[in-house]
């Protein structure tokens, strides 16, 4: 597994204002697809290309273009909702799918409850996007499922994450296949309940708004 902190001034501000409790859900919402799309930036340097000829209006040269297969791009419902459209602006070529874990409160392990995805990722370079990389247990289980269907590049964008969580990331996954985690800064501590400190809170909550 390989970690990336995205160090760049406007991510560090961005994140700043996300981070405040007084900032309202639109601007979260406007806030997040914009540093998502600085994070994308950072997560798809290695994306894979070919090269292609081309006629420029005076020349014939040769370019870069994605590779084929197309990457896919996969959201964790409901809080990676939030980030899609901030990926797709950089990916819009991307083919998007959807996985559906939500965190057991009292355990903290992930349950799967939906997914939209093919069924054989082999060769497909695979965008993971949730906020939060917390405990750890929602992105391994994601992960797996991703492996499962023969994915073996995984890049992971999280807005925060947790020393816990990349430990546990870290353990699960090892050296088994090229994983990589994204992230715009890696925060101190979990607490009690398994929230990141200082963190930013419930990350859906933020976006959508508080559902019972």
């Amino acid at each position: 597994m390989r970690l990336h902190v995205a160090d760049h001034p406007l991510i560090a501000h961005k994140l700043t204002v996300l981070r405040d409790v007084r900032t309202p859900s639109p601007i979260f919402r406007q806030l997040t697809e914009e540093l998502v799309t600085l994070l994308a930036y950072e997560a798809t340097r290695d994306i894979r290309t070919e090269s292609v000829e081309i006629d420029t209006p005076v020349a014939h040269t040769t370019g870069t273009a994605l590779a084929e297969p197309r990457p896919i791009v996969v959201p964790i419902l409901r809080a990676g909702l939030g980030m899609l459209e901030g990926m797709t602006r950089l990916l819009p070529t991307a083919e998007v799918g959807f996985l559906g874990l939500q965190r057991n409160e009292e355990t903290l392990e992930a349950i799967t409850y939906a997914n939209r995805l093919p069924d054989d990722l082999t060769g497909r370079q695979c965008f993971v996007i949730d906020p939060m990389l917390a405990t750890g247990g929602t992105l391994v289980s994601s992960i797996e499922y991703l492996f499962e269907r023969g994915a073996r590049d995984v890049i992971c964008v999280t807005l925060l994450a947790a020393p816990e969580g990349l430990r546990t990331v870290q353990d699960a996954i090892g050296d088994r296949a090229d994983v990589t985690i994204v992230t715009a800064a890696v925060d101190d501590h979990l607490n009690e309940k398994g929230y990141i400190i200082p963190g930013l809170g419930d990350a859906g909550d933020r976006l959508y708004g508080v559902v019972d």
